[in-house]
This record gives structure tokens, sequence and C-alpha cells, in this order.
């Protein structure tokens, strides 16, 4: 910070002529008129004058009434950058007081000013030249101002921000120096990957933004070109574009980037990667495919290993399912009973695994119970793993497959029998039926509280994890929401209504929709739910059905729950055709009594850090009232913003609007939700 009592004006200053006895270099009186325009009738006054900041109060004709403590600041950092001067003079009329001044027009610079003036950066009577102008035209002055102006374009802020950083500017300097955000400063950067042509076919509105911002996934401006000629008019939205850009590469999101272990565990061998700034996630493309193979093959191959050990005929490794392997026939291990000394340890290890998860639930167990939890869940699959085992004669005449499912996992498929091979001994599964194993299964909205679309679909993932596993806990909703469902295909075939399971049975998976998936308690749970049914299910789906019959009632009734469950289906994406299916999720949350805060706990990294400071605010407020607004107000930055929100509302039991289960419609209190803009550009800094 430079410290700064006045900025001395040379005694030649214009500003000083009309001032007689005054002091070079010291600041002109408030209300001095040093300079004036023709004051002849039916001209309007245009007199710059020097005013002490002390003197200069807000002007209730100013139409502008609420301005960001976040602009304010970006403002001040401004014109502290420019040696504390301002770009553009006030414009102010005569207070209702002698020596006192309203100001008309730059209410926003005024509070920078004073800002800076509290920080002890300037003085509290530093001069400020200001426009004086009468009180008759004050408001359409201030309506003016306000009104009459339009942002900057963004391909100029591009090349004005370019300008800088090859000056050797680094870019939080940039953005501190322009009162906004480096993520801006960043994406307008990103725009020198794009070809000059295209920036023109912007320039000249031929384009969107949203298609311009597609183009950065690549830098090869002569490939860019010739994809937009080559593209329909009607075909030329972003995700077309970016498609063709990309084909290429391999993006993050791809089921062979993750079952390496993510863009990380590809950079670290060595592999280039292509981010692209305005994807929210900023997931990024592996530019080569090649090495990506090796490393998934490697893997494979290690899994491979392992099986190769176990004394199969084959073993064959492959990134995508086998082709036509569900048709294959095969081997299904035999059930063997557990020697005296086996079942004795699984007793013993089963009990102590009840006896700590006990204590864990209650809260009285030991640091380290949860790693004494591991190894018994460890002792307790080794031993059921003896419970079957496959016989010689499969060893002899099968194989294994290892390959990636549909998700990305390791999927490790044994007992297949190849055609033309020796077949499985007796009548096993002769109709050459086969099955993979489970692995493989416009109302009006005020502008206050909002959430980017991206926000939402994370939310609403979340909401709908609980509802997947309150179903499954709860079989006679489950069949209820079952026979709706069904009903309403064949006894309303010409309905528009829709249910929140998506029988087909569909499985949307959740994990792509959050941001942090590891920690959602309703996926978690149902994960659980997902193993412990896994254990009691045949090995062999041919005997499925018997072993079905055989069930008492009301584990089959929990078994339809348990697979109506995964059909639930309410996340909000940013386009979709489920509206009224996912309107239905919250009437299927009221009959769960489905209690949101038991799943989902609002803190700052799962929500305050991903919406604006006044959404902070305001949910706050809305959480613990408005003394604890003031409190997250008072930040100086959004960080400290978030921090203070976290431990404010920690233990409240207050969730975001679209995680929440709505009331019925009777109950509903007025939407304050919305949707915020991808991209707000930033304002002008003065």
């Amino acid at each position: 910070m430079i410290p700064l009592r006045f900025i001395p004006l040379p005694p030649s200053s214009p500003l000083l002529r009309a001032s007689s006895g005054s002091r070079s270099g010291a600041p002109a009186r408030s209300g001095m008129r040093p300079l004036r325009g023709n004051r002849e009738k039916g001209t309007i006054m245009t007199d710059i004058i020097t005013v002490a900041l002390s003197k200069l109060d807000a002007d209730p004709m100013n139409v502008r009434k609420t301005y960001s403590a976040e602009g304010i600041e970006a403002l001040a950092a401004n014109i502290r950058a420019d040696g504390y001067r301002l770009l553009q003079n006030l414009v102010v009329r005569k207070g209702d007081k002698k020596g006192r001044y309203f100001v008309v027009a730059g209410g926003r610079r005024l509070a920078a000013l004073r800002l800076l003036a509290e920080a002890g950066e300037i003085a509290q009577d530093y001069p400020v030249e200001c426009k004086e102008r009468e009180v008759e035209i004050a408001t359409e002055i201030s309506l003016a101002e306000n009104v009459m102006r339009e942002e900057m374009h963004p391909v100029d802020q591009y090349e004005a921000f370019d300008a800088l950083a090859k000056q050797g500017k680094e870019i939080a300097d940039i953005a501190a120096r322009f009162g906004t955000t480096e993520t801006i400063v960043r994406k307008r950067l990103a725009l020198a990957r794009v070809s000059p042509i295209l920036l023109q076919q912007f320039r000249d509105e031929d384009m969107s933004f949203a298609q311009l911002s597609a183009f950065t996934v690549s830098d090869d401006h002569e490939r860019q070109v010739t994809i937009w000629n080559s593209l329909a008019s009607w075909n030329r939205d972003p995700h077309s574009i970016r498609r063709a850009l990309t084909e290429e590469m391999i993006p993050a999101t791809d089921k062979r980037v993750q079952f390496i272990g993510g863009l990380e565990a590809y950079e670290e061998a060595g592999g280039q990667v292509q981010r692209e700034l305005f994807d929210e996630r900023n997931a990024g493309y592996a530019m080569d495919v090649a090495l990506v193979e090796r490393l998934v093959a490697e893997k494979l191959e290690t899994a491979a290993a392992t099986v190769r050990a176990e004394g199969w005929k084959w073993v064959e490794c492959s990134a995508t399912a086998p082709a036509g392997y569900h048709a294959m026939k095969r081997h299904y291990p035999e059930a063997l009973p557990l020697s005296e000394e086996d079942q004795a340890a699984l007793d013993a290890a089963q009990a102590e695994y009840d006896e700590l998860a006990e204590l864990i639930e209650s809260g009285m167990a030991d640091d380290e119970a949860e790693a004494k939890l591991s190894d018994v869940e460890k002792r307790i699959d080794t031993l059921n793993a003896r419970l079957e085992a496959y016989s010689a004669e499969a060893l002899e005449q099968a194989g294994t497959f290892v390959f990636l499912d549909y998700y990305g996992r390791l999927a490790i498929e044994r007992g297949f029998v190849k055609p033309g091979e020796v077949e499985a001994a007796g009548d096993e599964n002769e109709d050459g039926e086969g099955s993979p194993s489970a692995s493989g299964a416009a109302k009006p909205k005020a502008p206050s509280i909002s959430h980017s679309a991206a926000l939402i679909e994370d939310l609403t993932a979340h909401k709908t994890a609980a509802l997947r596993i309150e179903l499954a806990n709860n079989p006679g909703v489950a069949l209820v929401a079952v026979v709706h469902a069904m009903l309403l295909h064949v006894a309303y075939p010409y309905s528009s209504e829709q249910s929140a399971l998506q029988l087909s049975l569909t499985h949307e998976c959740l994990d792509p929709s959050m941001k942090h998936a590891e920690s959602c308690k309703g996926l978690s749970a149902f994960n659980d739910l997902a193993e412990n049914y896994g254990h009691h299910l045949p090995g062999s789906p041919a005997d499925l059905f018997d072993w079905l019959l055989d069930q008492p009632q009301d584990m089959v009734l929990s078994l339809l729950a348990f697979g109506a469950a995964h059909s639930v289906n309410a996340v909000e994406k940013k386009f979709t055709d489920r509206k009224k299916g996912i309107e239905q999720a919250n009437q299927l949350g009221r009959a769960l009594k489905v209690n949101m805060p038991d799943w989902f706990e609002t803190t700052g990294d799962s929500y305050f850090k991903h919406v604006n400071r006044t959404t902070i605010e305001l949910s706050v407020a809305e959480a613990r009232g408005s003394e604890a607004e003031l409190s997250v107000r008072a930040a100086a930055k959004k960080s400290e913003a978030v921090a203070i929100a976290d431990r404010v509302v920690a233990g409240s039991g207050w969730i975001p609007g679209p995680v929440r289960i709505a009331p019925a419609e009777a109950e509903q209190e007025p939407e304050r939700e919305s949707i915020a803009e991808d991209e707000q550009f930033p304002q002008a800094a003065e």
C-alpha cells in the first residue's frame, strides 16, 4: 500500500488559477470553482471543481441504490493501481448544507474512495475532482450513467488482457487492476487458441460466445476453421464443435482414463493434457491415445496375472466387454462346506464385526476401530471365498475374461467355455444362456439465491442417492412406486405424467454428477447394501428363480425394493426431458418421509464455495437469521465468507433448495431458486 495524504497540484494547474491565497500543492477548498462553463441562460452548468472527500455525500436522487461489497473492493484496487486517481470525475450537485455536495453519478467510486480512506491509504480530506450540475437534472444524469452504457466485448477484453500479459504482467495483477476475477482473465486469454477468422465471425455476430468458447479445446487454427465450415448451420452447437475437435483425444471422463487413476496418473506417466478453461469441471483431454491404451493394458495384465495363478485354461484381457460372451456356456462355482475350524473362525469374525460396528455407530469406538473393522472384513471375505470353488474340470475346460465394465471398473468373469472347445460336463446351462455378474450391472423466479446448472446437478444427485437408499429400506412404498410406474405405461399410454423410477430397468450412475462422490452418505450406504445382497444371491443366474421361490415374502419384497431403488432418478441436468419425473421424486420423498439433512450436510466444500456472495449471505440468513448474515457480509474475501458460513451453518440442519424434498403444492412457499447465467461479463472498472 502507498500512504497518501493528498495529491499536490502544480502552481500552474488551471485548478488553482482562481484560488488566491492557496498554497502550492495544497488541496483546493471545498466548493471552489476554478473553471466555469458558459453560465448564460439556457446553458447547462459544466463546472469542474475540487471537493474534499469528507464533504461528499451519497445523493438520495441517485437511481442506483445498491452496490456489491466485492464490486467496491475491486474498484478500490483499480484506483489504487492507478495512483489513487479516478478515470472519470464524479458528478455532483450542491448539498443541503453549506460546503457539502451530493454525488449524483459515481456512487460506487465514492464508496471505493471511502474504503481507501478508512484503510488509511488516502486522507479523509483527499481532493476529488468533480463536475457540478444543477439539481433539476440530477435524476436524468444518474439514470443516463447507469443505463446508457454497454459492456466491453469479450474479444476486446481478450486483446486488452493479452497485451498486458505480453508486457509480463501476471494474471493476478491484471485481475486486480481491472476489478475482475483471475478465472475471467484466464478465460479471455484462452481465446488466443481460437483462429482470428473465427474471432472475427464472433465480432460480426455470426456465432455465439458459447460456440466460440468450444473452439478453445484445440490450438489448431486451420482445423477449427475447417470444422466450422464443414458443420451444417443446424449442427453448430458447442457440443458438436467439441466432439469434432476432440475426435483424436480421450476425455478425462472416459472410463479408460478413470481406470488408470485419472489424468493425474496419465500425466505422471509423461502424457500431455489439453484443458478447456470454459469447461466448469476443467476435466481436460489426454492427447496421447497410445499411452492411455498402454497404461490400461498394464493394469489389466497385473490383475490377469493373479487370475492366471488360479489355474484357468486361458485368461484374456480387453478394454471393453468381450463380444458375445453372454451367450457362451459357463461353469459356476460349486458350494463347499467349511471345515469346523473355518466355520468357527467365520462365526467369531462376524461377531467381532457386529461388535465393532455397534461401537462405531454409537460413537464409543476408539481411533483404531475403523482399521480393525477393515481387517475383520478382509478375514470374513477370505473365509467366505472358501464356501465355493470351481471344479478341476472347470479349470481345465474354461477360462476367464478380464476387462473394463460399462462404468470403467475392473470386471473379472470366470468359467466361460469358448465355442468349439470341450463343453461343460452334464446338463449345466445347456440352453447356452449366460449372464454377467452383478459387477456389470416456468414460474417467474426472484433473482436472489442462484445456482449454476452444474451445482443443481450435483445437489440433486445427492438427493437421488438419499431417495434410493430410503426406498431400498422401505419395501411397502417401493411396491407402490413400482406399480405406479408400470400403470402409467399400460393404463395411461397417452399420459404425459412420469414416474421418478426409470423402470426398464434403467440405472443411472450418480458418480459423474457429483463433485465429491466419495463423501456422499446415500451412495455409500446403497453400495454397502448391494454388497450385502450380493453375499446372499446364488452364484449362478440359472438358480436365481428357484432360489427366489424358496425365500419368504419379506425377502422377496426387500429385493423388489432394492431393485426398484436402482431406477430412482431425480438428477436435474441442464438439459433433460424428465421434468415431471424429477417433480414426482418429491412426492416419492414425502411418502418415504426422507429427512435430507440425514444424508446431506451443507459445508463450504459441498455448497458455499460453489455459489456467489449474495447466495451465501441469503443462505446463512435463512439458516441462522439476519445477525448471522451480517457476519458473512463483513468478510473481506469470498474465501472468508465461505469459512464463516461453513462454521455458522454447521449443525443447523439447513440444506440448499435443490437437495430438499419439496413440500406438497399446497404447502409450498414462493419459489426463490434461479439458475445463474453460465458466465457474467465483468462490469467496467469505473
